[in-house]
């Protein structure tokens, strides 16, 4: 069903890069893409050859090391961003040069200065010049989400035209409402006679919190790569989550009916090793990669999770690579988590043990946010069970 998979872009080393204070060396891009291959990304998108010599520097040492991957450069419909790019890639075992330009009327008077005819010419002879240099070419339409669907039309057509097997259709401002995108990739699948030549790919971004939402909407409706980054970094609110996209696909194998090549039970460790490289935190209750992902501290939730974890949990922990559960003990806490946090560390107690143990743990919890291992030690050794009257 090869029709059925998805390819996943990823663009940690290139817009996730672009977070203010998220700059990698390129010993760090060199590290962090080998995680990404081994993760099962498709294509790693490493990063912008012409920006600086370091970035060159590192798509140039990352296309030595791949194996498996397509190693990918983007560049802007400039003649010189697609030599250097190009250049960078000269090694790749699987070279993509990802070029584009903005087709929204925002773009086209206020970026541009220019028509919507000349930008047409200008998508066309960049996906040329890119043809030069490597057969696997992709093209964004920069601001597609805000972009007019006859036009972008136009210019999926015609750059497929051109050579591109690869088009981006980027909701770049974060704008669009998840059936709005959608609705933009079926109308191009319905729209562009030559779309069965290219790959319709997503590149929505988070400024709505709908990038997930999106980029699911997209594939939906025909389009079969998702761009995103691994914890959803990137610019302003950030990029679609690979691990989010990911899980939604797997989880919703059968109802979907698509499915991707990443290995699940890496997406935690990389979360992890991408934070601390990147040095940006991340936040707690973040889907899939967040500390509380597999946390229960409501007691009503805890009752149910400890009678049977798929009562308040869809994945497994290790599914994804994560600790195991946590049981967080707070004021909302109730008897049955109480009595598995004293099992977890040693202590037998019966009902009635729990039942008086439970007011003296209130006490405490009432005083803290959480009450600790150790708080549960002094509850548990200052207990004297009330003898029984015969």
């Amino acid at each position: 069903m090869p029709d059925k998979k998805i390819f996943i872009f990823d663009t940690t080393l290139r817009d996730g890069e672009q977070v203010p204070g998220c700059k990698l060396n390129t010993k760090e891009k060199i590290e962090l893409a080998l995680q990404l291959e081994e993760l099962g990304v498709d294509i790693i998108e490493a990063g912008f050859p012409i920006s600086s010599p370091g970035d060159f520097n590192s798509v140039e040492e990352i296309s030595k090391i791949i194996k498996n991957a397509t190693v990918c450069g983007l560049t802007r419909a400039v003649k010189k961003d697609i030599e250097v790019a190009g250049e960078a890639l000269k090694y790749a075992k699987r070279p993509r040069i990802h070029t584009g330009i903005g087709t929204s009327d925002s773009h086209i008077k206020n970026k541009f200065n220019s028509t919507r005819e000349e930008i047409l010419e200008r998508a066309v002879q960049a996906v040329k010049w890119a043809k030069n240099y490597t057969d696997d070419v992709e093209f964004y339409a920069e601001d597609a989400g805000r972009t007019d669907n006859d036009y972008l039309a136009k210019v999926i057509e015609a750059v497929i035209a051109a050579g591109a097997t690869t088009v981006n259709i980027p909701d770049t401002t974060g704008y669009c409402l998840p059936h709005q995108y959608g609705e933009k990739i079926a109308y191009l699948v319905n729209n562009v006679s030559n779309i069965d030549k290219a790959v319709i790919s997503c590149h929505c971004h988070n400024d709505l919190g709908l990038a997930t939402a999106n980029s699911i909407a997209g594939i939906i409706n025909g389009a079969r790569q998702i761009e995103c980054t691994i914890n959803g970094l990137g610019e302003r609110a950030g990029n679609t989550s690979l691990e989010e996209v990911a899980m939604v696909i797997k989880q919703h194998q059968k109802d979907l009916g698509f499915y991707t090549t990443i290995k699940s039970q890496q997406l935690n460790p990389i979360s992890r090793i991408v934070s601390d490289i990147m040095r940006m935190p991340v936040q707690p209750n973040k889907a899939i990669v967040g500390s509380n992902a597999f946390s229960h501290s409501s007691g009503i939730h805890q009752d149910g999770f400890l009678k049977n974890a798929q009562t308040y949990e869809i994945i497994n922990p290790e599914e994804v690579g994560a600790d195991e559960s946590k049981i967080v003990l707070t004021a909302r806490s109730g008897r049955s988590a109480l009595a598995h946090r004293f099992r977890k560390i040693g202590y037998e107690f019966t009902r009635n043990d729990i039942d008086v143990l439970y007011e003296q743990f209130l006490i405490v919890a009432d005083t803290k946010k959480e009450v600790m291992e150790e708080d549960l030690h002094h509850l548990a050794k200052s207990y004297k069970p009330v003898e029984a009257i015969v």
